[in-house]
């Protein structure tokens, strides 16, 4: 019964908060010594009356010498030797030089930032997809109080992304999807407070669509009917989160989600650096 109520009032609590803003990630710990406005560089001066141009013929951009063939400046030289110092750093922070495993016997499969997690369970096949691009919350303001450690300690990056639920049952034409995410809110207060004993323990992430589709698209079909948690009454909501909870998605894996794919986030922002940077030094 306080499992219920906890919920009605966690449900009651996301209906009055307004949609997040989209997850970014915060700025590199190392600054740039210096800008390049392309404006600055095409824009004769205020007084000049004429229309800036991108490039002029006067004022032409330094070059490097190569063999590639392609356009290098003094700039693109000076931006790989940050995303050098870049690259060294982050892999100094990086926590997990492979992918933590997932407990409860769960099959990883990977495309690039695309995850899957397979597992049969009874005859049953559940599916849990989800994507770690765009899925680093947005910091929330601290209080004036806490900004000095905040100076001394720089905040953990963590990837909570949306995921996607499918359960498929022998013999069903569809199966039956879940939409989840990780409420801000929630999400932080959960990494901040710890439960006393025989306190109960708040859903860290929330189910917000559930529909029927067919088994295995990757696309969300619009024809088939969608519920919407937002209106949903809250028995209804217990049952569908109790649901999830018996084919092993709870809070306990929701953490080792967020453990894994934070690992996979971080991985894959070290590799696009080290692609730009070849890509910046053509090599």
């Amino acid at each position: 019964m306080l499992k219920s109520v906890s919920r009605a009032v966690q449900l009651a609590a996301r209906l009055s908060s307004a949609p997040s803003a989209p997850a970014i990630r915060p700025a590199l710990h190392l600054s740039r010594t210096f800008t390049r406005s392309i404006w600055s560089l095409s824009n004769s001066g205020p007084a000049s009356g004429s229309r800036p141009r991108l490039l002029t013929a006067t004022r032409a951009l330094p070059t490097v010498s190569c063999g590639c063939g392609s356009l290098h400046t003094e700039g693109d030289k000076a931006f790989g030797e940050f995303l050098t110092d870049e690259i060294k750093e982050e892999k100094k922070i990086q926590k997990n030089k492979s992918l933590p495993k997932m407990s409860g016997g769960w099959e990883l499969e990977l495309n690039g930032t695309e995850a899957k997690l397979i597992r049969s369970l009874s005859g049953e096949k559940v599916t849990i997809t989800f994507n770690v691009n765009n899925s680093i919350p947005p910091q929330l303001e601290e209080e004036p109080e806490q900004t000095q450690k905040s100076q001394e300690e720089e905040p953990e990056i963590v990837s909570a992304p949306n995921f996607v639920v499918e359960v498929t049952k022998p013999g069903a034409k569809n199966s039956l999807v879940f939409d989840c995410h990780f409420p801000e809110d929630e999400f932080f207060v959960s990494e901040q407070t710890s439960h006393g004993e025989g306190e109960e323990e708040s859903d860290i992430f929330a189910i917000r669509e559930v529909s029927f589709q067919p088994e295995g698209d990757a696309d969300w079909k619009e024809t088939s009917y969608t519920l919407n948690t937002d209106s949903l009454d809250w028995a209804l909501y217990d049952h569908l989160m109790d649901f999830l909870a018996d084919r092993g998605v709870d809070n306990t894996f929701a953490d080792e989600l967020i453990e894994l794919s934070t690992a996979l986030e971080h991985q894959e922002y070290i590799k696009f650096l080290e692609d730009l940077s070849t890509f910046v030094k053509c090599k």
